[in-house]
């Protein structure tokens, strides 16, 4: 009740101004950013009428707020980016999930190559650069298509002799013979051409080269020139839009249902919409102030078209002064229809992926109220689950997943090398649950609402009396294996109870996934430490091998089985001759 009037002893001190407002937990940690036009309206919307789905599950977490006025809706919406990249708030859409866009850069060298990159660096101006292409496997098939049809450099290092790509073909050999800067210029246009949309000029030349490997009766050779002909027509080929100008542009459709919002978006290139990428999520906010934070976040890993067409719910006059471009909100024509068909998309993408979502929130997020349930917990958003590896007592490590909302965070996984190597299983678990809710402390890191430990009763109790020595209220339960080491049951509650769980239920495979992920990820971290460790063992053996020397081969290495495969020039790199033979020689022999 307290809680409830403080809240509302704040909604009455709110302006109607500008601003980003904060959402609290009751550890005072930021479960929420958001901006608006108007603070007391927006805000005060959340503690009023009914709340469903991801919306209801924030307010009930909400237990303070705070606000910050600013003098105009752009500073709102800069200042809402910043603060969401500063406190990661888990129920902000981030874009987490989505990596860096490939694109295809064709360098502008006096010897060009072509080549896919990700991790564009905006210091570094690049003058011929296309894409974005979500699909990975198309930019790479693109590079190998005209790598092959055009005689570029393919190394990246001048050799100094003619490689294999110069006598197939593919390569004019320039790191032996003078450039013929002419031929390399209309490659270069001709490629531009391609990569902009058109590819009549490729597709003659690989016509007239079918016909005359054809007429030469080089059928092997003339089949591979079809195939790459077909590559182009059923691959490269795509839905040609009829717009009057040339633009590079992004085009923005929505769909909102039972509380989902579908973002489909379409990448314009030359006229043609050369790619798209979708995305589904349940929200939070309006389906206004999510879809203008998701434009304004969408250019992140992305450089920015010359121009952006989305919906009219889209506030676009703030989104061209954010992302400096020109945003534009289409009337009528073909732009609109673009939108439309967007729009259509997006609907079509949400319908045919909802009852797989369904079965997801399944198996997780409605998988842990009901944890949050059986355990009697207020709340369960953070588990943090640990497993321990050793080998006859030594290699002693031990591994932390953690699942929020019952989906891994591996970006919070964390690994323990255990400081002294003994077959002590209550020993490591002391010392790990110890080192990092020491430094939970410490650091005043985000505490886990539920610890779970991969072992029994012993391991629990262990567990248990150092987070009390730390004075944390933090429950620590355990999971139960049965002969066959498959998780079969959930030990709980002071006594310790064994809480069994029906098998085919959407929790015990909550479970069962916890279990299995904190195991290989143990296990995993576990090969690597014993493998340096073998490794580092077998260096001491080889004369002429020091210190200086281990760390560079460890470094370069880092497994047994990598050294096993290098050849002889690849150790004479790093070794002198005689050295390189002998350690050579010692692995040809050495059994793994």
């Amino acid at each position: 009740m307290d809680k409830f009037k403080n809240i509302k002893d704040k909604l009455n001190l709110l302006p109607q101004s500008p601003g980003c407002y904060l959402m609290k937990n009751n550890d005072g940690i930021i479960i929420y950013v958001g901006k608006a036009k108007k603070l007391k309206n927006r805000v005060s919307s959340y503690f009023r009428g009914k709340h469903y789905g991801k919306t209801a599950k924030l307010v009930s977490e909400i237990e303070d707020f705070e606000y910050i006025v600013v003098n105009s809706e752009i500073e709102s919406l800069i200042l809402e980016i910043n603060l969401i990249k500063k406190y990661d708030p888990k129920y902000n859409i981030l874009l987490r999930d989505d990596k860096s866009y490939p694109y295809i850069e064709l360098t502008d060298d006096k010897v060009p190559s072509l080549k896919v990159i990700r991790n564009i660096n905006r210091k570094r101006k690049v003058k011929h650069l296309f894409g974005p292409y979500p699909n990975v496997t198309a930019a790479r098939s693109t590079v190998n298509l005209l790598n092959r049809i055009y005689p570029l450099r393919k190394c990246n290092t001048y050799q100094k002799r003619p490689c294999l790509y110069y006598h197939i073909g593919e390569c004019l050999g320039y790191c032996s013979y003078k450039v013929d800067q002419e031929k390399t210029t209309d490659m270069k246009n001709e490629i531009i051409k391609f990569l902009n949309g058109d590819h009549s000029i490729v597709t003659k030349r690989l016509k007239d080269k079918m016909e005359l490997e054809s007429q030469l009766l080089h059928f092997e050779k003339a089949k591979e020139y079809k195939e790459l002909l077909d590559y182009i027509n059923i691959t490269l080929t795509n839905q040609e839009v009829e717009l009057k100008d040339n633009i590079d542009k992004d085009v923005f459709g929505y769909y909102f249902d039972k509380g989902y919002l579908s973002i489909q978006v379409f990448f314009i290139r030359g006229s043609k919409i050369v790619e798209r990428k979708s995305k589904i999520f349940d929200i939070v906010d309006s389906i206004e102030e999510e879809m203008t934070r998701y434009i304004a976040r969408f250019y992140t890993n992305l450089t920015k078209p010359k121009e952006i067409i989305v919906p009219n719910i889209v506030d676009a006059k703030l989104l061209s002064e954010y992302l400096n471009i020109n945003v534009k909100i289409p009337i009528k024509g073909e732009k609109l229809k673009l939108v439309n068909m967007a729009g259509e998309n997006a609907k079509i993408s949400l319908n045919e992926k909802f009852e797989l979502i369904k079965k997801d929130e399944e198996k997780t997020i409605i998988a842990n109220e009901e944890l949050k349930e059986i355990l009697k917990l207020g709340r369960l958003n953070r588990i943090e689950i640990f497993d321990n590896a050793h080998l006859f007592g030594t290699y002693n490590v031990s591994g932390m997943v953690v699942f929020i909302d019952g989906r891994p965070s591996k970006n919070n996984y964390r690994k323990f090398k255990i400081s002294i190597d003994t077959n002590d299983d209550y020993g490591t678990m002391r010392e790990v649950i110890y080192r990092r809710y020491f430094r939970v402390l410490k650091d005043n890191l985000e505490r886990p609402d539920l610890i779970i430990v991969d072992g029994g009763i012993g391991q629990i109790n262990v567990a248990r009396d150092v987070i009390n020595s730390l004075c944390l209220n933090i429950p620590v339960v355990g999971l139960k294996k049965d002969d066959k080491h498959a998780t079969s049951a959930l030990l709980a509650f002071d006594p310790i109870t064994e809480v069994k769980i029906d098998k085919k239920s959407n929790l015990f495979y909550l479970l069962e996934r916890m279990q299995d992920e904190v195991h290989e990820f143990t296990i995993n971290y576990h090969k690597q430490i014993r493998s340096k460790g073998s490794l580092s063992s077998i260096l001491d053996s080889v004369e002429g091998i020091g210190e200086k020397r281990k760390k560079e081969l460890l470094k370069k290495f880092k497994t047994i089985s990598k050294m096993k495969e290098s050849t002889l020039e690849e150790l004479e790199e790093i070794l002198p001759k005689n050295i390189a033979l002998n350690l050579f020689e010692f692995l040809k022999n050495y059994n793994i």
